[in-house]
Parts: structure tokens; C-alpha cells; sequence
């Protein structure tokens, strides 16, 4: 870690550690070059569960205006408030610099560059061809990134992509805040432009009013124009593949049922 207190605004820079587990997805190479990728997941699923979260309450941290004395106030208090080393610092300038914690929660695989190979196994380096790997994050996955206070929601989303190497659009993924009140959970997707660690300090360090998550960024509809061709060709198959697999379940619970009230036609006496 680095001295949070000699960073300055002027600059996007981050600072990052592991929150939990290590990327251990399952993995697949793809050519674009023959526009055909595929993802080997028991996981994939475009059949929405419902969900408790709810998004018709809106968190007002954001809209606290602070001056310079009050910033100090609430960092001071901030940091009193903590157990670990993750402080917020002030700066000369009136900026202050710490950290956030990120959960992910993608329902979707990242594409990322494969390991560099200089030569495929005849010994001929391999030309004109584009490989990816698609993978799944671990599920509830989280990151501590180092930011300023200066620093955007869109800002952390690339640092975020860039830490892993994900080559997708950072446009199909959005930052939101949740926060837990009353047995329930909200949550709010935040602006480009809004800044994750002035709500930070606004809300203090307990997690239940206040966390980050990274999820697909849903607008309503899904942006189809913002995935590759392979992309789509592929979801293309999951999603037959899901109507294929959904249509033999029915037919094997109907078959079963079918049996079981012929036995019992079977067995019984008429009269």
C-alpha cells in the first residue's frame, strides 16, 4: 500500500488488492477470426430469478455538500470507526484519498486475452489469428480499490476491467450502491460522474448502508449492439440450448406422471 496522504487529484490513479477469491471460472478459447466462441458453464442461465433487491428508494448520500472543516470532521470519524488500515487520508488541497470495496455480481462471462504463446505446437508462430478466453468471476468476488475523492464511478469500472484484464466495453457494465434498511436491500445505479468515495464518507465504513457492486449494466433492455458478433452467436446457442433442455424436463415430468397414473388405472378394481 502506498501513503494514501502524498496522492493528489490531478490524475486518476488506483491502488488495488484482492477482497476475497481469485478468478476460477470456467474457461474456453475462442477464434474470432471464425466468429465462433463458447462458453462450458453449468451456470449460463437467461432465466431471471426474482429477486429481493429493491431499486424504488433512492440514497441521498451524494447530495451532502461538505466543506473543508467538515470533510476533516467526518474523515477523523471515519477512520475511528474502522478495525483495519484502510484509512482515509486528507490532503493539502482540501482532496482526501481511500478505499472502496467493490462486490461483483455478473450474471455474464468477461472476455480477457489468453496466455501469449510465441509459437503454436508445429513450431510456426500463429498469424492472423485473435484468441480470447471467456470466464466467469467467482461469484461474490470483491476488490479494495485506493481512489480519491475526485475519482468517478466510471473511473473505478475501467480501473476495475483493467486490474483483470477484461477487454470488453466498460459500457456494458454500471457501478450501483446498495444499502440494507428495514430487512430489505436497495439498490441505486450511479451516474458516470458521481463520486463512489465522497458517498463513502458520507455514509461511514458499515457496509449495510453503504456498498459497491458491479453488475451488467441494465438499462430495461439488454444493449445487444454493445456485444461482439461471436458474443451473440453464442448466446444464440445457450439460449437454445436452455429451450432444449427446459422441453425435455417437460416431457420427462409428463412421461412420469403419464406412468404413474396408468399403474394406478393398472391396479385398480373397477367397481
Amino acid at each position: 500500500m502506498t501513503d494514501a496522504a502524498s496522492s493528489s487529484d490531478k490524475s486518476p490513479s488506483f491502488e488495488m488488492t484482492w477482497g476475497s477469491s481469485t478468478s476460477s471460472g470456467y474457461c474456453s478459447d475462442s477464434d474470432s477470426d471464425s466468429e465462433f466462441e463458447q462458453y462450458f458453464t453449468a451456470r449460463t442461465s437467461f432465466i431471471r430469478t426474482p429477486r429481493k433487491e429493491k431499486k424504488d428508494e433512492q440514497i441521498e448520500w451524494g447530495k451532502q455538500e461538505l466543506t473543508t472543516a467538515e470533510i476533516q470532521q467526518k474523515v477523523k470519524e471515519y477512520n475511528a470507526q474502522i478495525n483495519s488500515s484502510l484509512f482515509m487520508n486528507m490532503n493539502k488541497d482540501g482532496s482526501y484519498t481511500g478505499f472502496i470495496k467493490v462486490q461483483f455480481k455478473l450474471a455474464r462471462p468477461v472476455s480477457v486475452p489468453p496466455p501469449k504463446k510465441g509459437h503454436e505446437a508445429g513450431g510456426r508462430k500463429a498469424a492472423g489469428v485473435t484468441r480470447r478466453t471467456s470466464f466467469y468471476l467467482p461469484k461474490d468476488a470483491s476488490k479494495h480499490l485506493h481512489i480519491r475523492s475526485r475519482t468517478s464511478a466510471r473511473e473505478v469500472i475501467e480501473a476495475l476491467l483493467k486490474k483483470f484484464t477484461v477487454v470488453d466495453n466498460p459500457g456494458k457494465f454500471a457501478l450501483f450502491e446498495r444499502s440494507e434498511r428495514h430487512d430489505q436491500v436497495y439498490l441505486r445505479k450511479l451516474s458516470d460522474d458521481e463520486r463512489p468515495l465522497h458517498l463513502r464518507l458520507c455514509a461511514g465504513p458499515n457496509e449495510k448502508l453503504l456498498s459497491f457492486v458491479l453488475k451488467e449494466n441494465e438499462t430495461g433492455d439488454v444493449n445487444w449492439h454493445a456485444f461482439s458478433m461471436p458474443e451473440l452467436k453464442n448466446f444464440l446457442r445457450i439460449l437454445q440450448r436452455e429451450e432444449e433442455e427446459h422441453i425435455k424436463q417437460i416431457v420427462q415430468r409428463y412421461a412420469l406422471a403419464r406412468t404413474k397414473m396408468q399403474e394406478a388405472l393398472a391396479g385398480s378394481t373397477p367397481g
